[in-house]
């Protein structure tokens, strides 16, 4: 028997899973020397649960955050206008929804709206009425006992499942030579059959209004993969990466299953919503259905799903046609394209942010209030935030800064994102080839569009200069300066600028960043290199899509680019200064510093001694330097085995183990992170700066589960499995860096002492410094 909490510590809301002790499967391996320390002579053995998990419901109890139970309820501002987009009165904009959030009742906004009511939608309002209509002054006790008699606990509309075609040891792994990691890829691996779910049909409410109850939930006919934690729902562009894991290991029916989902909203909703819930009825996702489709039928050759997915495939991009695309006039050549952007409909909080949008419009620190016309435009600026699944960055605002004061600047109706118009560039190509030869007419209707779409990129986007892709502000008519994630879009989707192919030197500049990130800091590459935002899709925030997309971009490359050594840098000099001038945007001493162990300082900030990660022919936690070995190969080496250092090495910090071969932490260590009663935590988000932390920052508490974490690094696992090496981890305390225990094995570089010392800047450490 064994039990699984999917939330981390900070998480209100936790889903215990138990599987019956007989249904499970072991896989067995021979073991080698871990780099944690432990030897293992023996074999040993894994043992993967592969029955349905049993659902065990602790729902969030109704708290006031900020007040006793008899304080009177807070005043708040004037309602907001009704949502035509939102069905129903109880979850969207209106007086029940933003009372319970000004009273704080739950720490994240998320739970409430979650929450099927016990009662009827008619019998809710008309509770609410009466409480109102009480001749005493209502206070938070009051509300509470309301949202516990007329609520039921959020999620009970999911049920778990038993996966069709699971396999505890799947092909892909023996691609992955390292024991310890191909382990720890099973381990993973099982965590699918934790995250499947399906709708509970003796849960379900019936269609607003009718109905014993209402609920937010979108009921959907075929089973899925949750991202975890307070994501209990499908995720539309999240489910990419977690295809991409699923296909490796061989569930090719949760993936058909999560695209009928998909192609039944686009029946009954004209798009694909952000997530399964109905409060994201406004909004979308980037759009990766196409992509899905692609790689679906790619993988199992399965045709038979296209009769029905490709006219929906046409509804998706006529959507994104109609509702998101703009005519944008080139400054630099006068030619007119027609692009997409985000940009939603809202003048109202989002239902399950509710509190954090109100609190950013309505900041008791603001010297003169926003308007009305500028409260309903910041309001749509935050949902359309929250549909380009960077919620949120300082890419999107005019003014960087810490917190609401950057969110009030944002500025996303008006940027023509590059990611967004490469991901539909491909669409559109892909869409061409899955109709092969069976219509000729919209082949090539699909061609010319991405043809024209792929100019634009290239004329508005592309900078051939700095070597890289920005953001276009119709604000200003210019591209961007900022340098993010974004600028490997392009490449991953194929468009490769001619610049770019014109010669190796050119084409590692474009990825001189990427270099530079592993030779100077410890983790993965971050969206950004500002990191005062506070906003967790800036630095140092390293996301689990990115890498991939930055590894599948590399290998965009023709190999006649990529085959040469890395360059070296000048003489004096970092790995910056191999980065084109201008492109990310800050001068060397600018960029986030990598802390030090004992000195309570950053490692220096220029010259030779920035590169603490550097070793001969590659990076502390790179892999193995290897003869021969391309800049192109290098680098792919060099980032994922970062990578599933950060999965790893985090995992392991918060309870994990591998008996036989990982030890679990001692408990006085596991009580630093908070993790005595864990069992291992995949995080959706990590740090650059420390391999065995999470990242965070942001509107909500960082999440463990995690769908699109796991399937990067299954995909990782599947790729790259022969030359993964066991990763170092640093230690959680500093006192065992020195310690002749053998409990971590650290590699010391060019950078000598301070190189290794650098790997120790994890989140307990800068705690006790």
């Amino acid at each position: 028997m064994w039990a699984l909490t999917l939330a981390t510590a900070a998480a209100l809301a936790h889903v215990a899973l138990a599987a019956p002790a007989d249904s499970s499967s072991s896989v067995s391996t021979a073991s080698g020397s871990a780099s944690t320390g432990t030897t293992a002579t023996e074999p040993f053995s894994i043992s993967i649960q592969t029955g349905v998990p049993t659902l065990t419901y602790v729902t969030v109890t109704a708290t006031p955050q900020s007040a006793s139970l008899g304080a009177p309820l807070p005043s708040q501002a004037a309602l907001p206008p009704v949502q035509d987009w939102c069905i129903g009165e109880i979850f969207c904009a209106g007086e029940i929804l933003q009372t319970v959030n000004v009273a704080q009742l739950y720490a994240d906004p998320k739970t409430f709206v979650d929450k099927p009511t016990s009662k009827s939608s008619q019998q809710v309002l008309a509770d609410f009425a009466a409480l109102q209509n009480s001749s005493s002054a209502l206070t938070e006790d009051d509300l509470v006992k309301f949202v516990d008699t007329d609520f039921n606990g959020e999620g009970f509309e999911l049920q778990p499942l038993a996966l069709t075609g699971f396999s505890a040891d799947p092909p892909f792994a023996q691609n992955v030579s390292d024991e310890l990691l191909r382990a720890f890829a099973l381990e993973v691996n099982s965590y699918w059959t934790q995250l499947a779910r399906e709708a509970n049909v003796t849960a379900e409410c019936d269609i607003y209004p009718g109905g014993a109850c209402e609920s937010t939930f979108i009921p959907l006919n075929y089973s899925f993969v949750v991202p975890g934690g307070r994501f209990r729902e499908q995720y539309y562009w999240d489910s990419y990466w977690i295809i991409q894991g699923l296909l490796k290991s061989g569930l090719y029916d949760s993936v058909n299953g999560t695209l009928q989902n998909f192609m039944s909203e686009l029946e009954d909703f004209g798009f694909i919503p952000n997530g399964g819930r109905k409060y994201y009825l406004n909004r979308s996702q980037p759009p990766l259905f196409i992509h899905m489709l692609y790689d679906y039928v790619t993988a199992t050759n399965d045709s038979s799903i296209l009769q029905r997915a490709l006219p929906l495939a046409e509804v998706e991009l006529a959507w994104w046609n109609t509702n998101r695309t703009v005519q944008v006039t080139s400054p630099y050549t006068n030619k007119t394209y027609s692009l997409a952007r985000y940009a939603v409909n809202n003048t109202a909080p989002r239902p399950e942010s509710y509190l954090t949008d109100y609190l950013t419009v309505h900041d008791p620190t603001l010297q003169t209030p926003l308007t009305t016309d500028e409260a309903s435009a910041l309001y749509a600026e935050l949902a359309s935030g929250a549909e380009t699944g960077w919620d949120y960055s300082s890419r999107f605002e005019a003014v960087p800064a810490l917190g609401s004061a950057g969110l009030r600047s944002l500025n996303v109706r008006n940027h023509v994102p590059v990611d967004l118009n490469s991901i539909l560039y491909k669409a559109h190509i892909l869409l061409a080839e899955l109709y092969g030869t069976s219509n000729a007419s919209a082949v090539s209707a699909h061609q010319q569009t991405a043809a024209s779409i792929r100019e634009g990129i290239l004329d508005l986007h592309w900078d051939a200069d700095k070597l890289a892709f920005y953001d276009f502000n119709l604000t200003s008519n210019a591209r961007n300066s900022i340098f993010t994630m974004a600028n490997f879009y392009p490449l991953w989707n194929g468009i490769v600028p001619e610049e770019v192919l014109a010669n190796a030197s050119s084409a590692f500049a474009h990825f001189a960043a990427v270099n530079m990130v592993m030779e100077r800091y410890n983790g993965t590459v971050p969206v950004t290199f500002l990191d005062y935002t506070g906003q967790q899709w800036d630095a140092p925030n390293a996301w689990p899509p990115h890498q991939y997309i930055i590894l599948q971009a590399l290998q965009a490359l023709p190999a006649n680019l990529t085959g040469s050594a890395l360059p070296a840098a000048p003489a004096g000099a970092s790995s910056y200064a191999l980065i084109p001038a201008g492109q990310i945007g800050f001068a060397e001493s600018e960029l986030p510093g990598q802390l030090m162990l004992g000195s309570k300082q950053n490692a220096s900030a220029t010259g030779p001694g920035a590169d603490v990660s550097g070793m001969d022919g590659t990076v502390v936690n790179g892999g193995n330097a290897t003869a021969g070995e391309g800049w192109g190969a290098r680098l792919q080496r060099e980032l994922a085995n970062r990578y599933y250092t950060s999965v790893f090495c985090s995992w392991h910090a918060t309870g994990g183990s591998i008996p036989g071969l990982l030890d679990r932490l001692p408990d006085s260590q596991l009580n630093l992170t908070g993790s005595v009663n864990n069992t291992g935590n995949m995080f959706e988000k990590f740090s650059n700066l420390n391999v065995d932390s999470s990242g965070y920052g942001g509107e909500y508490t960082v999440q463990a589960g995690f769908g699109w974490t796991n399937g990067v690094l299954l995909w990782v696992a599947a790729t790259y499995g022969d030359v993964l090496v066991a990763p170092q981890c640093p230690p959680l305390l500093a006192s065992e860096f020195s310690s002749s225990s053998g409990a971590v094995s650290m590699s010391v570089g060019r950078a000598g002492v301070m190189g290794a010392v650098a790997l120790l800047g994890g989140v307990v450490l800068q705690m006790l410094m």
